[in-house]
């Protein structure tokens, strides 16, 4: 049987996610079934160790209404261990000493199934965190910084979507990276510098393609004039200065980053038109209602939101998810630990 692309980025993921299997703890286990059922389907599958977080009661009740057997997997349920959540409690207290908590404030903030989670992984119980089918992003991002805190060198958290786009040529037959299309607004340039740099070193990392970023606009090497043209357009210098290792030019619109006819005729001295794979937008708006559209209109499959940024291996789900997307998202979450 033919292998499709989607199949193949997924079993490169899961080849690296299975390098050394990962603990990838899952804070949504007491509020959603679709991680519960993704958890045994990664269990099942081996490449990673799903930790449930939650209270007991409410994730055994949930797992009895959908008849699923969850005593293969390992439950840790943040109030149960009065000794651990105080050690947790404290610790953050000394990591947040700004904010002058109490001990009991402390307590409540670890009780929370999502800041147990990322204060595990922070602490080196857990190789790393995959949430969001219930919690916003901006949720899961709070307590991923307050408790993990940034990746050495970066400042900007922002995310990427691996898309793969069905009987498609164009990137690599149909794969490429989306970003920013979670987080960052309204991005200055240092910030699109910033995202792009960390999803090209995704693109290279997790996918093993050689990546070649388009800094896209509504314009063309100057076919108009504004101040998010001329944002973008620097964005891409400063890559190239930062970065002179990496392929990256703009400002693009995407039909000639993505066309290499139309590529040549509207950016004809520029060597990415039409070659790219990595695709950085504008903005938040156009980012996300970009992918969406993707996902939807072409059926492509959307992998993400991928977090890029964080000391730790810590991703983002979409609320609309399936059990699939949280199964690929460990195994991405999985995958970062082995190389972070």
């Amino acid at each position: 049987m033919m292998t499709t692309r989607l199949e193949a980025v997924q079993e490169k993921i899961y080849a690296l996610a299975s390098v050394k299997k990962r603990r990838v703890y899952l804070p949504e286990a007491g509020d959603d079934v679709r991680t519960l059922k993704a958890a045994l389907a990664v269990a099942r599958k081996g490449f990673a160790l799903p930790v449930l977080v939650g209270e007991r009661a409410k994730v055994e009740a949930i797992a009895e209404g959908e008849n699923l057997n969850i005593t293969p997997l390992e439950l840790v349920d943040p109030r149960a261990d009065e000794s651990l959540l105080s050690k947790m409690a404290e610790s953050y207290r000394t990591k947040r000493a700004k904010e002058n908590l109490t001990s009991e404030d402390a307590i409540k903030v670890m009780s929370d199934p999502l800041y147990f989670a990322a204060e595990a992984v922070a602490r080196g119980d857990g190789d790393g965190m995959t949430a969001g089918a219930v919690n916003s992003t901006g949720n899961v991002l709070r307590a991923s910084i307050k408790c993990i805190g940034m990746q050495a060198g970066i400042k900007t958290v922002s995310s990427h979507f691996v898309m793969v786009v069905p009987d498609c040529p164009l990137g690599e037959q149909g794969v490429m990276m989306f970003a920013d299309c979670a987080v960052v607004i309204e991005p200055t340039k240092e910030q699109v510098a910033d995202i792009a740099i960390a999803t090209a070193e995704m693109m290279q990392k997790l996918l093993g393609y050689e990546p070649r970023i388009a800094m896209l606009s509504f314009s063309t090497k100057g076919s108009a004039a504004h101040a998010s043209v001329t944002r973008m357009r620097e964005a891409a210098e400063l890559v190239n200065q930062l970065r002179p290792d990496l392929k990256c030019d703009g400002e693009l619109q995407a039909d000639a980053a993505l066309i290499e006819s139309i590529g040549k005729r509207k950016a004809p001295g520029s060597s990415m038109a039409g070659q790219a794979n990595v695709l950085i937008f504008p903005d938040l708006n156009a980012g996300n209602i970009s992918y969406k559209l993707v996902q939807r209109l072409a059926g492509a499959e959307a992998i993400g939101p991928v977090l890029q940024g964080l000391a730790k291996s810590v991703n983002d789900l979409s609320r609309g998810c399936s059990v699939d997307d949280i199964e690929n998202v460990i195994a991405i979450t999985a995958a970062k630990a082995n190389f972070l």
